[in-house]
Order: C-alpha cells, then sequence, then structure tokens
C-alpha cells in the first residue's frame, strides 16, 4: 500500500524529531508550593538519561517575582559540575550534546546569564519573549514592544559576545487571553524580526491552549515557506481543550521537527502564590481550574511521535516511569493518559481471551485463521449498490 505511505501524502513531515523537556522550568514555574532543588536535578538529569538533549533549566528572573526558581545557580551549577559530567560519561552520552537554557525575559536576567557564563555555570541558550498582542505583551514585560525589541537586539549582541545563543519567542500566535483573536500573519513578520536582529532560533508558542490544528498547520506552513529550516523553528503548545495533539501532527504534516512538552503537562502562567505567601508572578490567574493550563504532556507526545514511526531518541519507558514519579512529586493527579493506558499493545494480552474457541472451530468444520465463511469468495466484491444507497426505500405510489 505504498500509496498510501504517509511521507508521500505529506512530503514536509520529518522522520526524525527533536523533542525538548521544560519541565523542571515551565513545568514548576505554574506550582503553588516550592519544588525542591534536589527535585529539579532528580528530574533534569533523569529526564537527559532517558534521552534528552535539550533542557530548558530554570529562569533567571528577578526572583521576587518568581521565587520558584531562587536555587537558579545551585540547579544551573549542578548541570555544570565534574559529577555531572562523569555520570554522563558513564551512561554514554555526550555531554557536548547537551544544550541547557535558561529564561531571561528582561536585559537583566539576560546580564545574570552572562555572568554565570564567565563563572562557568551559566546556560547555552537564553530565551526573550514577545507577544503578537501588546496588552499581553506588556503584561509579561512591562514595555512597548518597540522598546523591547530595542532591549532584544542590544542582548543578542551581548550574548554573542559571550558565546550564548538566543531564541526569540512568538506568543499569542493564535490568539491572546487578553485581547482575544490574532493575526498569523503578525506572527510570522515578527519571526522575521527576530531573524533580522540576530537570535539564534524561534519558539512559536501557543501559551494559553488557543490554537487549533488548522490554524496550526495553516501558520506553521506560512513559517516554512518563507524561512524553510526545520532546526530553526520549535513548536511549544498548550494542552487545555485536549485537542493540541492534533495540534502536533498539523505542525509535523507542515514540516515542523522540533517540540518540546513537560512531564504530566505542568506548567503555565507563573503562580502568584507560593507556599503560604502571595507573590507576584504575572498578576492575576487566566485560567479558572488549574487541571486545564498546562503544555502537552512529555509522555503523551512521545507514545503520539514514536507510533508514528518518527525517530526521536527516547527511552519511552522511562519516560513513562518518570510520569509516574512525578505525580507523587506534585501530590496530584496529572495530565497524562500515557503513563496508565501505556503504549499500544503489539502482543496482545492473551490472558483476556475467552475460553473455548479453539474447539467450537474444529466443532463448525472451520481451519485455523479462517475468517470468513469457506463458500465466499477470498475478497469481497462491491455490489453495484452499496451503503447508504443500496436501502433506499421507494416512494409509496398513491
Amino acid at each position: 500500500m505504498t500509496e498510501y505511505d504517509y511521507w508521500k501524502i505529506f512530503p514536509r513531515m520529518p522522520r526524525k524529531v527533536m523533542i525538548g523537556d521544560i519541565t523542571i522550568r515551565d513545568g514548576f514555574q505554574h506550582e503553588e508550593k516550592f519544588l525542591s532543588t534536589a527535585a529539579k536535578i532528580f528530574y533534569g538529569e533523569e529526564i537527559i538519561l532517558a534521552g534528552c538533549r535539550e533542557l530548558e533549566v530554570t529562569n533567571l528572573g528577578n526572583p521576587a517575582a518568581i521565587p520558584q526558581f531562587r536555587d537558579a545557580e545551585e540547579v544551573l551549577a549542578h548541570f555544570r559540575s565534574d559529577r555531572f559530567r562523569k555520570r554522563c560519561t558513564r551512561q554514554s552520552i555526550p555531554y557536548e550534546e547537551l544544550v541547557f537554557s535558561a529564561v531571561t525575559i528582561r536585559e537583566n536576567a539576560v546580564d545574570r546569564a552572562i555572568e554565570l557564563k564567565k563563572r562557568g555555570i551559566g546556560p547555552d541558550r537564553v530565551l526573550m519573549m514577545v507577544s503578537t498582542d501588546p496588552e499581553h505583551h506588556f503584561a509579561n514585560s512591562g514595555t512597548t514592544l518597540s522598546q523591547y525589541w530595542r532591549e532584544a537586539e542590544r542582548c543578542i549582541r551581548k550574548c554573542r559576545d559571550v558565546g550564548i545563543k538566543m531564541c526569540g519567542v512568538v506568543s499569542t500566535i493564535w490568539g491572546s487571553p487578553i485581547s482575544g483573536a490574532t493575526r498569523l500573519e503578525d506572527a510570522v513578520e515578527f519571526t522575521k524580526r527576530w531573524f533580522s536582529i540576530g537570535a539564534n532560533d524561534i519558539e512559536h508558542a501557543d501559551h494559553d491552549g488557543s490554537a487549533s490544528a488548522a490554524e496550526v498547520y495553516r501558520y506553521f506552513s506560512m513559517v516554512m515557506d518563507a524561512m524553510p529550516d526545520p532546526e530553526a523553528h520549535l513548536c511549544h503548545l498548550h494542552e487545555t481543550k485536549r485537542v493540541a495533539s492534533s495540534s502536533i501532527l498539523a505542525a509535523l504534516h507542515a514540516g515542523i521537527a522540533r517540540f518540546e512538552g513537560t512531564l504530566g503537562g505542568l506548567g503555565g502562567q507563573p503562580a502568584n502564590f507560593l507556599d503560604d505567601c502571595p507573590v507576584r508572578g504575572t498578576g492575576e490567574y487566566y485560567y479558572k481550574d488549574h487541571r486545564y493550563v498546562g503544555l502537552i504532556t512529555m509522555e503523551d507526545l512521545l507514545v503520539q511521535i514514536d507510533e508514528l514511526g518518527i525517530e526521536h531518541g527516547y527511552d519511552v519507558d522511562r519516560v513513562l516511569w518518570l510520569g509516574n514519579k512525578m505525580e507523587k512529586t506534585i501530590g496530584r493527579r496529572l495530565r497524562s493518559e500515557a503513563i496508565y493506558n501505556g503504549r499500544t499493545e503489539k502482543g496482545g494480552n492473551p490472558q483476556f481471551r475467552r475460553l473455548g474457541l479453539g474447539k467450537l472451530i474444529e466443532k463448525a468444520g472451520e481451519k485455523p485463521g479462517q475468517l470468513v465463511p469457506s463458500e465466499w469468495p477470498p475478497q469481497a466484491v462491491l455490489p453495484e449498490k452499496w451503503g447508504p444507497g443500496a436501502w433506499e426505500v421507494p416512494p409509496i405510489s398513491g
């Protein structure tokens, strides 16, 4: 059935993808309790051992606003330590292939990343973000878009001087939780703007689950027509309506080959409460129920990609095990279905067989493996009229 080959129907679809993990940054920033430094290190290490090569480690912004990351330097230092490097060597993981990223929304955070780099514990890559909706952008950064573009250009020059790559994030592509509908064309233009000032790659983000599969395909087709380098574009989708997996497929069809997710689908807007104290975060929450925010789950994303036959580099079973551990860490049922339902069974479950089929086949005089009556033709022959048309009731004459 080569005429139905998926890659012939969708020639842009990649045969290999890169899937980054952002659990200990985006995933944890939404939680209203402090997740220990030990937990951040454990999950960061384990997802790398499971196959991750791009890990978003922390947020280098003001800890007063997002105190979840008050341990940012300690976490970064661990992943730069000789101890961790030796563990990678023992596990045959090429340390030089790992990319550690940090969010740096404003220039002071970029300056902090640069200082940490000079101390030998800084990130390889940092992220700054613009929203196509000026109101959403102001809520996140406190600046106008024009002010921010100038700041970003200045920061990219600084980062280049010390060997840090800049990822430009484009948000509110498919809609804004503040202003509503947005234009895809603006997001494509913002992507070009990022590249024009020196960004290394672009994260195309749906931060509130506004995207639909049709619009995701349309947008990424526009992007790939204008800037056709799969390594330059990263798809970041939040799951709020249980449709993000269809958007992942749409992005694949358009030629996108880089994705990211979080264990359990954790993540979302930074918490405005931590432990027993209100904190700044990014203001009032956009959502009403924490069960309907967060990213696409790493576990389910990997199962989906794996069963499409696309190479991804992960030990899927190890990630499913890790997802189970995460539910204990967070203390509630998270949003992965795969950690409960597993992967699609290829070998079946013989223990569920109903006894007696063999004897019934023998008694009926049938052959093992026979699927239809022996007197029927080996291949079905469709009649001239079939389906609904064959059951039309003639009109009653009267």
